[in-house]
C-alpha cells in the first residue's frame, strides 16, 4: 500500500477543527478501504510539525504535540490550517521558511480557512484562484490583489494548489483530496465513516453576503445596503458610480480595493442571496422571485443558482422545505411576505 505523507505545520492560535477534521478524513480513508477496481487505497501518514517541536496551543486553548520541522523529509501534501495565528504580526519567520522549502518539492499545497493567508504571505500561491473563510475573503483579496479570491466556494483547486473555506470546510477539502488520490468511492466510504456529506451542495452563499461585504470597509456600506434594497433594478456600474459621485473607473478601482471584489461581483452575490432567501422562506413562484431579485427571467436565475450553489431554485426549495424545524419538531412555514405562518398541521 502506497503511503502518502501529509504534513500539517502548526503555530500558536491555530484553529483546532482545521487540523482535526482533515486528520479524521485521512484516517478513515486509509483504514483498509479498497480503491476503484479493487486496488488498495493509499494510506496516509499525518505529521504535525512546528519550528521547535513540542506542544502548540490552539485558539481554543487545547494543545497538540508536534515534531521539529527540520526533521521532516519528503512531503506529499502540505496542508496549512487557519486560525487567529495566521494574521499575527509576530509569526515565526521559520514557519514561512519551512513552507517555502517544503512546497517546492511536494505534490500539492493546500490550505484550510485562513491558512491561505500564510500561503500568500510565503509567496506560494501568487496569481492563483483560492478561497478562504467568507468573513476574511475581502481582506485576503485586498492584502494580496494578485489572487483571484472566490468567496462563494467550499473549496477551490488551481493546479497543485488547493484551498477551502472556513473551519468545517477542511473536511470537504480533505474528502476532495482523497477522491483525487483514491477515487470517489473511497472518499464516499470515508465520509460515511465519519458521518458527513461526501459532497455538500452549494457554497458559502448561505452566509450573509451583505454582512460580509459591508464589514470589509465602512466606505461603501451604505451603497451595499442600497443595492440590497434595490436589487430588482439593473444596477449597472455606471449607475452605482454616479450614486457615489465618482467616475466609473475610479469607483470600480476604489470599490475593489476596499470591498475585495468588483461592483458586479458584489451585486451578483447580493442578488443571489435575496433570491435564495425568497426561494427558501416563501412560496412565491420562481418567476416572481426572479423578477424580485433582478434576474429578469427564471432561466437566468436558474443558471446563477446552479453555478454558485450546485442546485436549481426548485431543488433548493424542496430541500429547504424538508429540513427546517421549529424547536418542538414542527416544520416552519412562511407566507409570501416571508413571515412565519405557524407550524404545519
Amino acid at each position: 500500500m502506497t503511503e502518502r505523507l501529509v504534513c500539517i505545520p502548526l503555530f500558536g492560535g491555530f484553529q483546532l477543527l482545521d487540523v482535526a477534521g482533515p486528520v479524521a478524513v485521512f484516517e478513515a480513508a486509509g483504514d483498509g478501504a479498497a480503491g476503484a477496481a479493487g486496488r488498495p487505497a493509499p494510506g496516509y501518514r499525518i505529521v504535525l510539525v512546528s519550528p521547535d517541536g513540542g506542544p502548540v496551543t490552539s485558539s481554543a486553548g487545547v494543545s497538540m504535540d508536534t515534531l521539529p520541522a527540520r526533521g521532516v523529509g519528503s512531503v506529499d501534501t502540505l496542508l496549512v490550517p487557519g486560525g487567529e495565528g495566521t494574521r499575527a504580526p509576530d509569526l515565526d519567520d521559520r514557519l514561512l521558511d519551512f513552507l517555502r522549502s517544503r512546497a517546492s518539492g511536494c505534490r500539492r499545497v493546500a490550505s484550510v480557512c485562513t491558512g491561505a493567508f500564510l500561503l500568500a504571505r510565503a509567496g506560494l500561491i501568487t496569481g492563483c484562484r483560492v478561497t478562504t473563510h467568507w468573513r476574511h475573503a475581502g481582506a485576503l483579496a485586498r492584502r494580496h490583489p494578485d489572487l483571484e479570491v472566490e468567496p462563494d466556494r467550499i473549496w477551490v483547486r488551481d493546479g497543485r494548489v488547493w484551498s477551502s473555506a472556513g473551519v468545517s470546510a477542511g473536511i470537504d477539502l480533505a474528502l476532495a483530496l482523497v477522491a483525487d488520490d483514491c477515487g470517489r468511492e473511497v472518499a464516499r466510504r470515508a465520509a460515511r465513516e465519519i458521518v458527513v456529506y461526501f459532497q455538500r451542495p452549494g457554497g458559502q452563499s448561505q452566509f450573509s453576503a451583505l454582512e460580509d461585504l459591508a464589514a470589509a470597509d465602512g466606505r461603501f456600506a451604505p451603497l451595499l445596503a442600497w443595492i440590497r434594497a434595490n436589487v430588482r433594478r439593473p444596477l449597472r456600474v455606471e449607475d452605482l458610480a454616479a450614486r457615489e459621485a465618482m467616475s466609473p473607473r475610479n469607483f470600480s478601482r476604489r470599490f475593489r480595493a476596499e470591498v475585495g471584489c468588483t461592483p458586479a461581483q458584489a451585486v451578483a452575490r447580493i442578488r443571489l442571496e435575496v433570491a435564495r432567501t425568497l426561494i427558501e422562506t416563501t412560496s412565491r413562484p420562481v418567476s416572481a422571485v426572479a423578477r424580485a431579485a433582478g434576474y429578469g427571467d427564471p432561466e437566468t436565475m436558474r443558471r446563477a443558482f446552479v453555478k454558485a450553489l450546485g442546485r436549481s431554485p426548485r431543488a433548493l426549495r424542496t430541500a429547504a422545505a424538508a429540513t427546517p424545524r421549529l424547536p418542538g419538531g414542527a416544520a416552519e412555514r412562511r407566507d409570501a411576505a416571508g413571515q412565519p405562518a405557524g407550524p404545519q398541521r
